[in-house]
């Protein structure tokens, strides 16, 4: 077999960020068509503030994981199965995208009955996103993992308990408290741990 010359890590990484970056556009679009649909004909369909907080949520890890994604440029090696890996983590987020804000709510009363009604599907793939996260978080090394403290996997295990909750339980101040809790902790985390990359 002929030695395949090594490719500088700064080039794979822009390689690899085109299609991450298609993968978050994607996922950008389709939130801000559904939402610019929301605010074009407010009339047609309810639309329900827990719902909303929801939308903001996905709307601020898509922003999150673009922002924290330059920090991959300084994995030295790249191998297929990290690219593999952060290319599932991104299309996980696009499908959290397609299940909080669908193309159309022909089956549904409103926004509230869509958002309780497919809420398994919905919590179900932020789990994924949250236990993925972790994965990711431990490829990168224990010590990059210890840097966030004890914090980040107590975060980690909440929230997907928390997902578990919302997905059997139609409780309105659950969900109403997760998603508020979920949103104000998101910025927090943000701004504490990924204001300067």
């Amino acid at each position: 077999m002929p030695n395949t010359p090594v490719a500088d890590s700064s080039q794979v990484f822009l390689h690899v960020r085109v299609l991450l970056g298609m993968i978050v556009s994607l996922g950008l679009a389709h939130l801000l068509r559904q939402f610019a649909r929301i605010a074009e004909h407010p009339r047609d369909k309810r639309v329900y503030p827990v719902h909303l907080l929801w939308v903001l949520s996905v709307f601020l890890f898509l922003l999150h994981f673009w922002w924290w994604e330059f920090r991959l440029s300084a994995v030295v090696t790249w191998t297929f199965n990290l690219y593999l890996f952060v290319a599932l983590y991104a299309l996980l987020l696009y499908l959290l995208c397609v299940f909080v804000l669908p193309d159309s709510l022909h089956d549904y009363a409103d926004y509230r009955d869509y958002y309780y009604s497919r809420r398994r599907w919905f919590f179900g793939m932020l789990a994924a996103v949250y236990a993925v996260d972790y994965v990711d978080t431990l490829l990168k090394g224990v010590q990059y993992l210890h840097g966030f403290g004890a914090e980040y996997p107590a975060r980690n295990v909440l929230h997907i308990a928390a997902c578990l909750v919302a997905m059997t339980t139609r409780n309105a101040y659950f969900h109403a408290t997760f998603a508020v809790l979920a949103v104000l902790y998101q910025l927090s985390w943000i701004v504490r741990q990924f204001e300067v990359i």
